[in-house]
Formats: C-alpha cells, sequence, structure tokens
C-alpha cells in the first residue's frame, strides 16, 4: 500500500519514467492539452469545474519529486495572474521563468516535455511547466 501524498496510478507510472530535466506540464482547464502538448503522456484528473486545483497536483506532485524550475505563461496584457503567487509561495527557492502566452505553448510540444496533467481549476493562466530535478 503507498503510504505518500500520490496515489494516482497513472500519475506514479509517468513520473517512474521521468528523469532529471524531463518537464511536466500541470494545465488548468482552458488549456488545450492535446493540440499543445506534442508527444507527452496525458493525464485528465479534471474532476469538477475547480477540482482538482493546478495546486492541489503541484502539491501532490511536491511530494514525490525534486523540482528545478517553474514556467509559467504571461497572459501579455501587463496583469499578473493571481497563482503566481501561490506558486512562488510553493516554490520559494525558484524564480518563476515567464514565458509569453505561445511561446509558452511551443514549450510544452517538445520533447522534454514528458507529462501533461489536465486539472479542473478555473482561475485563467493557471498554468505551470515543472523541471524534474535531482533526488
Amino acid at each position: 500500500m503507498l503510504k505518500g501524498k500520490l496515489i494516482h496510478p497513472d500519475l506514479i507510472a509517468a513520473l517512474a519514467l521521468c528523469g532529471h530535466g524531463d518537464k511536466i506540464l500541470i494545465a488548468d482547464g482552458n488549456y488545450p492539452l492535446d493540440s499543445k502538448t506534442g508527444d507527452a503522456e496525458l493525464v485528465y484528473l479534471g474532476l469538477t469545474p475547480g477540482m482538482p486545483t493546478v495546486t492541489d497536483v503541484l502539491a501532490a506532485l511536491q511530494s514525490v519529486i525534486s523540482i528545478e524550475k517553474a514556467e509559467v505563461m504571461d497572459p501579455g496584457d501587463g496583469t499578473t495572474p493571481e497563482i503566481y503567487e501561490d506558486f512562488k509561495a510553493m516554490l520559494p527557492d525558484l524564480k518563476l521563468d515567464v514565458l509569453g502566452h505561445y511561446e509558452f505553448y511551443d514549450a510544452c510540444c517538445l520533447p522534454p516535455v514528458r507529462l501533461a496533467i489536465s486539472t479542473g481549476e478555473k482561475r485563467t493562466y493557471a498554468n505551470i511547466l515543472i523541471t524534474v530535478g535531482v533526488a
């Protein structure tokens, strides 16, 4: 029986195949997962609008992997999405690298992205691309 915080079998299997430098996308419910993830393993977790949130999934992943980098999507209108503060609080030792809207999409389609997770997150621009660190 598993004792950690992460018990989803598809996520555990996909994470077991990830190594240092591989990337994982945690996407909000608005993200076009099928068309903007390249060859990544896709996992759909959205249960209801708002469940689970991107931060719920990030917390579960943090319990089993090290994260060395985090990239987020810039809305391009001069605003800062509210979820960025949550990301900063959860990843206090990392700087959030902000990519342009289409630059973020392009980054999510590259081969290092091994896993893409869709959530029920309702906040817009609540997407984060994390890089797996060394254990």
